[in-house]
């Protein structure tokens, strides 16, 4: 090799080193697992990703595509399917046999349709006006995950989640054609983007809903499906720098509030 070329190899390599020293801290991860949602009746939820403890309201609620089965019961009243209950149930994997005889709740769907096909049916959190709630996803999420109870029909599960420019991402987190509890899980996709190069960095996502969609060859006169903590693996790692706490989203409104707007 020519010593020119030995010296062009020295300086990428040098240029490689400073850019790795630079922006090294950049690329510090710390992967955390946190439980967005336990399904377990209540409409107060806590969860904290080591910067700042959430205590959000919201509550489930289903929605149905056209065929959804409307009947009546014993009593003459009519009935709109899907239903949603939750029930004391859960995965004995995750919450053992319970043998101290603790209260354990999962969310249930108890569904019906008029003919088969591409029915779908979401659940999804709303806020107490009853208006769609978006939950936010902390950190930089690489992983969402959530047990399922399948009864072995062809079923495909989605998750679906808004980027901080708007845009809608599905994530496909399995299929439901399978007997019992299972954990189902996804990865989410780099070309979703959770930072952003100006200040903050963080770029969360906000979870929207679960659709639960029935394929044409599949039966849907009579079904259940059962679910129990959905969670994230999550980077919570944010570079700290002077002045830091002036590009804190949950932060920033409380420093504003406390000064003298004049």
């Amino acid at each position: 090799m020519k010593y020119g070329s030995i010296k062009a190899v020295c300086l990428v390599v040098l240029a490689f080193i400073t850019v790795v020293s630079t922006y090294g801290d950049d690329r510090t991860v710390d992967l955390t697992s946190i439980v967005l949602e336990d399904f377990g009746d209540v409409t107060t939820h806590e969860w904290n990703d080591g910067r700042h403890p959430r205590n959000l309201e919201y509550s489930w609620t289903l929605a149905a595509s056209k065929f959804a089965t409307k009947s009546k019961d014993g009593n003459g009243n009519e009935v709109n399917y899907p239903i949603m209950a939750y029930v004391e149930t859960w995965p004995i994997s995750l919450f053992g046999y319970n043998r101290e005889g603790k209260t354990i709740k999962s969310l249930g769907i108890h569904g019906r349709f008029d003919r088969r096909g591409f029915n779908w049916i979401d659940l999804y959190p709303v806020g107490s006006d009853g208006s769609a709630y978006e939950i936010p996803m902390p950190g930089r999420v690489r992983y969402i995950d959530m047990w399922a109870w399948g009864a072995n029909l062809d079923y495909l599960v989605e998750a679906y989640v808004r980027d901080y420019q708007g845009v809608v991402h599905i994530i496909k987190l399995g299929n439901l054609a399978y007997t019992g509890w299972k954990n189902l899980r996804a990865n989410i996709p780099n070309n979703i983007s959770q930072s952003k190069r100006v200040l903050p960095n963080l770029a969360q996502l906000r979870f929207i809903k679960f659709r639960i969609w029935t394929q044409p060859g599949e039966q849907v006169s009579d079904f259940y499906i059962y679910f129990k903590q959905f969670k994230v693996l999550t980077d919570v790692f944010e570079s700290a720098f002077d002045g830091d706490e002036l590009a804190d989203p949950d932060l920033l409104p409380q420093l504003w509030a406390s000064g003298n707007n004049r």
